[in-house]
């Protein structure tokens, strides 16, 4: 039988920590696609030994951020295309469909709450903010409509599942910098509910939804091509 290691409180405590930055360092490119993490560097880093530093390795393992090759190296995961743009069908059709739903609840107070998270992103831009700061103020205004519909649970499924998609986000967010785009489309989705069109929902979320790919254009197949897969 194998031996079963044990990890003691103060070790599950720097497993969760650990866990989190490192997570966070991969989805916000600060660890880019394609770098390797060493054991080493890791528990040098944090003060630890290797075997905290190996369950957090497994776990980032197990939700595809990152890939062990036993006796040789540890290397972050590059970012599959052909992933991304299937999140982004599934993200058109839920969201598509929970917007027009939420456009039914014509709810005042909650216009106003949108119309409250979409000048908080205007007020970012003119601030010494961080491309993390803004992916942060978009992904709050997109849960609004998941929130008032009672579909939590859905955004958490969501966002759990999207583990390169948020890493190419971050990338279009990060390389393109084109963050004034970004804000004028929420408030073209703003208009749209406003005025209760339902019918330019899903026209425009496959617009909005795919806007990453249009500003980054040949960059990804160029200056970003070492952080995607060669067969996606």
């Amino acid at each position: 039988m194998a031996d079963v290691v044990t990890i003691v409180p103060q070790q599950q405590d720097n497993v969760k920590n650990i866990y989190t930055i490192l997570k966070r360092d991969i989805l916000n490119l600060t660890i880019p696609p394609g770098a390797v993490i060493s054991e080493g560097e890791i528990c040098s880093r944090f003060s630890v030994s290797r075997t905290p530093v190996r369950s957090v390795f497994q776990r980032l393992s197990d939700i595809g951020l990152i890939e062990i090759v036993p006796y040789k190296e540890t290397r972050v995961r590059l970012i599959n295309l052909h992933q991304i743009k299937q999140m982004i069908y599934m993200r058109i059709a839920i969201e598509s469909k929970v917007v027009r739903d939420f456009i039914d609840l014509n709810d005042s107070l909650l216009m106003e709450k949108l119309r409250y998270f979409l000048r908080k992103q205007i007020v970012l831009l003119d601030t010494d903010f961080t491309p993390q700061d803004f992916y942060n103020e978009d992904s709050a205004f997109h849960r609004i409509w998941f929130s008032a519909m009672d579909m939590d649970f859905l955004w958490r499924k969501i966002q759990h599942a999207q583990v390169h998609y948020t890493r190419f986000r971050m990338l279009d967010i990060v390389g393109v910098q084109n963050f004034r785009a970004i804000v004028k489309e929420h408030e073209k989705i703003f208009s749209i509910i406003e005025h209760k069109k339902k019918d330019e929902v899903e026209p425009f979320f496959t617009k909005h939804f795919n806007g990453g790919i249009r500003r980054l254009g040949k960059r990804i197949y160029t200056e970003y091509a070492g952080y995607f897969e060669k067969d996606a």
